[in-house]
């Protein structure tokens, strides 16, 4: 689990930092403010979650069921929310629409929001 959390990490740092460049530059052109700073945002959040799988695969075991899920929703949450917004925007640039991905978003959301619960409560625990 912790290779998976690194690799995973390290792959979404990569992919954040070639995307923000690309969108930087090459995407000014063909974005609208708004649809630009949307992008920016998923690419906020994807280099956010990728330093914390790498933080914590080399801080957490990632053995227990609650840790091993962590990683899964941070996994799936980033990808779900960052990559659904890349969609929306590059679709949006077109004058198009991908109507299906509007509610991915939120679920990527709401699956960085459960792992962050997990581990707020793998810290309260440890406490008590």
């Amino acid at each position: 689990m912790v290779l998976l959390a690194h690799v995973v990490g390290a792959l979404f740092g990569l992919l954040a930092i070639i995307l923000g460049a690309f969108g930087a530059h090459a995407l000014k052109k063909n974005f609208s403010e708004a649809q630009l700073k949307s992008f920016e945002t998923g690419v906020k959040y994807q280099m956010y979650h990728a330093i914390l799988l790498i933080i914590l695969g080399f801080n957490l075991n990632l053995e227990s069921l609650l840790e091993k899920n962590m990683i899964y929703c941070f996994i799936i949450g980033t990808f779900l929310f960052s990559f659904s917004i890349y969609g929306l925007t590059f679709r949006a640039s077109k004058g198009k629409k991908w109507k299906f991905l509007g509610p991915v978003t939120p679920i990527g959301g709401l699956f960085l929001v459960a792992g962050w619960a997990m581990l707020l409560y793998s810290f309260i625990r440890n406490l008590i």
